[in-house]
């Protein structure tokens, strides 16, 4: 078991190591683990002045490429980063995305920075409590700016902007659809959007895909106090990147001090509730009369015997029954 001063000790000192292995305790789902891990991040405290950066974008636009570019500049300009992934797929799968450090080669290596792929948490609001504790981790340890991925589209997206500071959007341009696969949730959540890949002969492309893109903000935002920025940038050759950052500069200018307070105390409560709903599934799934009927009700769900309505009365009422 580890010990929970230590890896204080560790974690205060910036040790990747122990930084590592807190990481790897507040992911785990094991109780005695979970315990340690609640004793660990109370004494951690959550007060930071950290950046909080959410980067989501559309299958293949490079955002490797372009968190390596961003954290480059970041750690060249005195900054220490961490790069935490959402993998939506480790709900399914279990799995993470190991090829993570090895599309960040240089970053990966970068002293100041630190890459930690997404966890296999079971559920996608396990991958939510372990990623932002993991924030709190990397906070403790001096990483001013966080940058959180979130890899493939859909629910996580939602689920990271919860619980970042500044979401950025990053997107391509396509001849004649543009705005095809983006859907207006993410244009609704988005506070920066970035058109990727304006480089050699497709940076008039670009540009017109960022008319197009702020054009359709107006429509799905209307007038708002922030109005996202819609830019253009290469991370491959490292142009447009620096825009990028100015820009959530800006709108974590335009939160001010009060309305960045404000956003992460709403995101604490909500991640309350989600550190809830999480605590029940765990409970649901260790629970002895559960298991004693889950084999039973999964051949009765399963050839049409038993609706999943009764299925699911017949579960709570197991667990109830504890």
């Amino acid at each position: 078991m580890p010990d929970v001063g230590a890896l204080l000790e560790g974690i205060r000192a910036g040790n990747r190591a122990a930084v590592s292995q807190a990481i790897t305790l507040v992911e785990s789902t094991s109780q005695r683990h979970r315990a340690q891990a609640r004793e660990l991040l109370t004494e951690l405290g959550t007060t930071s002045t950290s950046t909080r950066v959410g980067i989501s974008g559309v299958p293949g636009v490079g955002k490797s490429t372009f968190i390596e570019a961003l954290g480059s500049r970041l750690t060249a300009a005195g900054h220490r980063v961490g790069v935490l992934a959402v993998d939506p797929s480790s709900v399914r799968t279990g799995g993470s995305v190991l090829g993570d450090k090895t599309r960040m080669a240089r970053l990966a290596t970068d002293p100041n920075a630190y890459i930690r792929p997404s966890p296999s948490a079971g559920t996608l609001g396990g991958v939510a409590r372990a990623t932002v504790q993991a924030m709190t981790v990397l906070e403790a340890a001096s990483y001013d700016v966080v940058l959180v991925e979130t890899v493939g589209v859909g629910q996580s997206e939602v689920t990271v902007a919860g619980m970042v500071d500044t979401f950025v959007f990053l997107t391509l341009a396509r001849t004649g659809d543009q705005l095809q696969g983006i859907k207006k949730g993410i244009l609704e959540i988005a506070d920066v959007i970035a058109v990727n890949k304006a480089d050699g002969d497709r940076q008039q492309e670009a540009r017109a895909a960022a008319r197009d893109l702020a054009g359709a903000l107006r429509l799905v935002r209307g007038k708002q106090e922030w109005a996202p920025p819609v830019v253009t940038c290469s991370a491959l050759e490292d142009t447009g990147v620096d825009d990028v950052w100015d820009r959530v500069g800006e709108h974590r200018a335009h939160l001010g001090a009060d309305g960045l307070a404000d956003k992460r105390a709403r995101q604490q409560l909500d991640f309350t509730w989600a550190l809830v709903r999480d605590e029940l599934d765990q409970r649901l799934r260790h629970s002895e009369g559960v298991k004693a009927i889950r084999a039973e009700l999964r051949e009765a769900v399963l050839s049409g015997e038993l609706p999943a309505t009764l299925a699911a009365d017949r579960i709570i009422a197991a667990y109830d029954q504890r």
